[in-house]
């Protein structure tokens, strides 16, 4: 459960008397209703409030969403305060804004929490002529239109609002507890505001909403409960995002581990009858050379380095030799060439085209490989499904057929970070040719790397299903938190 999720639970609890106990003592819901009407009828006496205040819309059953405690009553949100909305004064009118000292609150500056300050001020010029209306300290906003439906606050200094937002002067409820039951609804809000091209709740919409009232002593000790529990579960949300992350991470951490034990010679026993990879290397040597001759690689090509022993990233066992990338692959261009290719679902092939034919371009052979050299993913190595020409982010992928095709890209998935570093002063990430060719690697027998990649894949195949046992289970939760 997130914190979010836990949030929501508790604010649930507490608007329906689940959160504390009740006090037969308390004054009852009933004549805390009683003493609101009465402080309306007041308030309407001396003009601070229209005759329309006293209106009281009676509660269907049907609206009724949830039971309460018998000591509660059930009310709409119009009963228990005075709920009116701001304005926004002309943008064109200097003198509404040069040097205003008024706090005038936008939507999206409402927080779930005291608000005390905003971007823009105005001045009492536009308070005077704009019918804007001065909120109390301690008044409860709530948004009503768009995105930031839903969104509340408390009023910690005196400030108008635009007309998005809807200020609440309650009588006799702790703003503290409104504020927690708008929290509490604000999916309801948002389901209100639906189906127009501009979703808003209105005013008539929050003042027609039903409030279950508890007694005012009641309010209090709600309110008092879910500030003793809000920093706790601060505390669980901060926990529960570095689990999360850390859940996130581990299967590839994990995989990451188990590449490096591969390449390393340490996942798998070595057998002695094995050919050794120095055998192996001489049938690549003379692998290259027939390719040269055919014009399918370069003379360049046959140059190798070798790997001095200062060089030796770590040990490996008997029957591995060293050597460089290169010596086993090679980045190339891909054949020039035109003509006419169909490829509707390789989106990485790329050529001048017509319709869905390719007519010209780098031209490259379905099963060939070409690794991404540009862009975010630079080192991602793909198989091609069809004829056709590659994209200038891309480079052909010669990789010897004398070794074993999945060892080889396990290990340059192993190193795909440090090959993705930038050229000089270029934002986008690029594969680093001098790198990659550089990179050492240690070649076990044939025998060996097919045995390596079936360790491999059965071990990832593992991590993969444990990860998404973990998914189902953590949605499964989910669902259950959310029907109750």
């Amino acid at each position: 459960m997130t914190a979010k999720q836990l949030t929501d639970s508790i604010l649930q609890m507490a608007i329906q008397g689940k959160l504390v106990t009740q006090d037969p003592d308390d004054e009852p819901a009933s004549a805390l209703l009683e003493r609101i009407r009465e402080e309306k009828r007041r308030l309407v006496k001396e003009g601070k409030l229209k005759k329309k205040a006293l209106e009281e819309t009676p509660i269907n059953e049907n609206e009724i969403p949830f039971k309460i405690p018998g000591e509660w009553e059930w009310c709409k949100l119009g009963w228990i305060g005075d709920w009116r909305s701001g304005a926004t004064p002309a943008k064109g009118i200097s003198e509404f804004y040069l040097n205003g000292n008024i706090v005038w609150l936008r939507t999206g500056e409402l927080n779930n929490s005291y608000v005390y300050d905003s971007e823009i001020k105005i001045t009492p010029l536009a308070l005077e002529k704009c019918s804007l209306r001065m909120c109390n300290i301690g008044d409860v906003l709530i948004a009503m239109y768009g995105a930031t439906i839903g969104k509340v606050a408390i009023a910690g200094v005196k400030l108008t609002t635009n007309q998005a937002c809807c200020a609440c002067t309650p009588f006799y409820v702790h703003n503290k507890y409104l504020l927690y039951f708008l929290m509490a609804s604000k999916k309801r809000f948002i389901e209100l505001g639906e189906g127009g091209a501009q979703p808003n709740i209105s005013r008539e919409k929050i003042v027609d909403f039903p409030f279950p009232l508890p007694p005012l002593a009641e309010q209090h000790r709600i309110v008092e409960r879910i500030e003793e529990l809000m920093p706790i579960i601060k505390e669980y949300g901060e926990a529960y995002e570095e689990a999360s992350k850390m859940d996130a991470e581990l299967p590839d951490k994990l995989k990451k581990s188990i590449l490096q034990e591969a390449i390393m010679g340490k996942l798998d026993t070595q057998d002695p009858n094995d050919e050794p990879a120095s055998v192996l290397l001489e049938h690549i040597r003379e692998e290259k050379k027939r390719l040269v001759k055919e014009g399918k690689l370069k003379k360049k090509d046959l140059i190798e380095t070798p790997v001095e022993e200062s060089e030796q990233p770590f040990k490996i066992p008997n029957g591995w030799e060293f050597i460089k990338l290169s010596l086993i692959t090679s980045l190339l261009d891909g054949e020039k060439r035109e003509g006419k290719h169909v490829c509707l679902d390789a989106k990485y092939l790329r050529g001048k085209s017509s319709g869905d034919m390719l007519s010209k371009g780098k031209f490259v052979k379905q099963g060939d490989n070409i690794i991404l050299v540009d862009g975010e993913n630079s080192g991602e190595v793909f198989t091609v499904p069809c004829d056709g020409f590659m994209g200038s982010t891309f480079k052909q992928l010669w990789i010897s057929e004398i070794v074993f095709l999945p060892f080889v890209l396990f290990f340059i998935r192993f190193y795909k970070d440090m090959l993705r570093k930038s050229k000089k002063g270029a934002a986008i990430p690029h594969l680093n040719k001098e790198i990659f060719n550089n990179l050492i690697i240690g070649i076990p027998p044939l025998a060996e790397q097919h045995r390596i990649v079936e360790k491999i894949e059965a071990l990832f195949a593992e991590i993969d299903n444990m990860t998404i046992n973990d998914i189902t289970t953590n949605e499964e939760e989910t669902k259950e938190t959310e029907t109750e």
